[in-house]
């Protein structure tokens, strides 16, 4: 039975199980002082350690009718002002006064017990009390889970298997938004036939289109700072749903372009928040971001196919039925993948910790993000050079069809010619890579689009349709890799807690230009007829010539 002994002072009494050494050689017993707290003035406690003891005897306190009613040991009444120990006596469970490192199961059997000795001098308390939180510490240390080189392995694969998924979420995404992109082509002239309006009428949906995109490219910023990236995405995505589902049953001629509005909107969002998701990655962001837009050419290459189809049929537009299912799969997937969760959230569960440069600025960006933002010289000239090229990708995808069956007598079949166009696109991100990397992506993009001048100009002046859809899926193979090199250069001249919101107005400004110069096209053809296609997609390449020579191969420090 444990038994109570009384101290003088009216201290309280401290409770003592005897009975835990009862069959335990004492002559092993070794002796190490402890502290006690300053309110016991004559006393300390001392903690006795046996080896090889009976494990039977590994008890701290009875559990009779005098132990006291809480955890620390110590009775009710007892105010302790200090505390020497470098954890608070009221976690001192049972578990935790018999740690599994004292515990006879883990090793050499151990029996910690207390014992009250004549209290020593306070330099003595003082040295002591350091030693054993030293001693404590060290051993506290000694016990930190380490992984083992298998569990780090599973983790790691745990992570790469996240990062493939929001990869091909993705590219999923850029699909659906080169469908619709590829999809205006080859149903654009039986849009005017059904419609009864001209060039310069039918030119509105692309005016509306920019809209979107403008005020999409606008709002992003803050959206992406009130929101976050996940449901930013999914609202993208929804704004694509209600632009196929207006579009499904052939509404009026308004209706229509209200719907490219919201196609503008829609796409804006989505473009800017992949971008810069990819443009942030640390590993193989070149290549992610060469493959992502060769999705983009995926969804514009197999679109026309299915759009040529339904272009000569009564029901055309049924086509925006399919593109209704992939925009509705295509919300399943981005729920499922993102979670409505942050950027920086999961880039955290692909195992990449945000920079020093993000979390040192992050609450100054989140003050004066759009200040910051057009301080900066070089977003001008990426955003209009962005522009300019998205606008001629998108002209010549959405009118090289009405130029051959104008220009070139080509029938209802030269829709195909679109397909030849974006299908050039994605080989040219695929397979120009390493070219890219071998020249230099700065560099490389002056022979890209110097070449593609060359094959405009034999569009423009050789009057035979093989020659030209053979020239035109050439220029979609040059002019491929322009968008991607665009958004991965400008994670080098950006800085690094800046870029996600400067890629959102840059890709914003671009995708304005797909609808900015095919409205201007419309105007042109309806004044000059559409062989100015030809004159005016070489005088904008060009202008893209000039804009690059100003972007800066890298970062200006001042």
């Amino acid at each position: 039975m444990p038994r109570r002994e009384e101290f003088s002072d009216n201290l309280p009494p401290l409770y003592i199980d005897e009975s835990a050494l009862d069959d335990i050689d004492t002559s092993d017993l070794t002796e190490m002082t402890m502290p006690m707290p300053t309110t016991l003035k004559h006393r300390s406690a001392s903690i006795i350690v046996a080896s090889g003891a009976n494990t039977d005897a590994r008890r701290l306190s009875s559990t009779g009718q005098d132990r006291p009613s809480n955890d620390s040991g110590y009775p009710p009444n007892l105010n302790m002002n200090i505390n020497p120990l470098p954890f608070s006596t009221s976690y001192l469970s049972e578990r935790i006064r018999r740690p599994s490192f004292v515990r006879g199961d883990s090793g050499a059997e151990t029996i910690i017990t207390t014992t009250t000795i004549a209290a020593p001098s306070p330099t003595t308390t003082i040295k002591t009390a350091q030693t054993f939180g030293n001693t404590f510490d060290d051993r506290v240390r000694s016990l930190r889970y380490e992984e083992s080189p298998a569990v780090s392995a599973q983790i790691a694969r745990k992570q790469k298997r996240r990062s493939i998924l929001h990869f091909a979420a993705l590219c999923w995404c850029f699909a659906l938004e080169g469908w619709n992109d590829g999809s205006v082509g080859p149903l654009l002239p039986v849009i005017q036939s059904h419609y009864g309006v001209g060039f310069s009428v039918v030119s509105l949906l692309f005016v509306s289109n920019c809209c979107g995109f403008l005020i999409g490219a606008g709002i992003n910023v803050w959206l992406n700072e009130r929101f976050g990236f996940g449901k930013v995405m999914i609202l993208g995505s929804l704004f694509l749903l209600a632009t196929f589902v207006i579009q499904s049953p052939a509404p009026p001629f308004p209706a229509l372009v209200i719907s490219f509005l919201f196609a503008g909107f829609g796409m804006s969002l989505q473009g800017a928040q992949a971008n810069g998701f990819v443009g942030s990655l640390k590993k193989n962001k070149s290549p992610k971001l060469m493959m992502l837009h060769a999705s983009y050419g995926v969804g514009a290459f197999c679109s026309p196919l299915v759009a040529t189809q339904f272009s000569q049929t009564r029901h055309w537009s049924f086509h925006y039925i399919i593109s209704a299912g992939i925009a509705v799969s295509n919300i399943f997937v981005l729920c499922a993948v993102f979670r409505f969760k942050r950027q920086e959230e999961l880039l955290l569960e692909i195992g990449q910790a945000p920079d020093e440069d993000v979390s040192s600025n992050s609450a100054t960006a989140s003050s004066n993000l759009y200040s910051q933002i057009l301080n900066i010289r070089v977003v001008y000239l990426l955003a209009t050079f962005a522009l300019i090229y998205v606008g001629v990708e998108v002209t010549i995808g959405g009118w090289i069809v009405t130029f051959i069956i104008r220009e070139r007598d080509g029938g209802p079949s030269a829709g195909y010619i679109s397909s030849g166009f974006f299908g050039g696109l994605t080989l040219g991100r695929l397979a120009l890579m390493y070219i890219n990397q071998k020249v230099g992506e700065h560099t490389v993009v002056f022979v890209y689009v110097l070449l593609s001048i060359g094959l405009e100009v034999t569009i423009w002046f050789v009057p035979s349709i093989i020659e030209n859809a053979v020239a035109v899926s050439f220029v979609g193979v040059l002019l491929g890799p322009l968008w991607p090199i665009v958004v991965g250069h400008g994670a080098h001249v950006i800085p690094a807690y800046l870029f996600t919101a400067c890629m959102g107005l840059i890709t914003g400004v671009g995708m304005a230009g797909s609808a900015a110069l095919p409205f201007i096209t419309g105007v042109l053809a309806s004044k000059y007829g559409i062989k100015s296609l030809q004159p005016f997609l070489v005088a904008m390449m060009c202008t893209m010539v000039g804009l690059w020579a100003l972007v800066p191969k890298t970062r200006r420090t001042a």
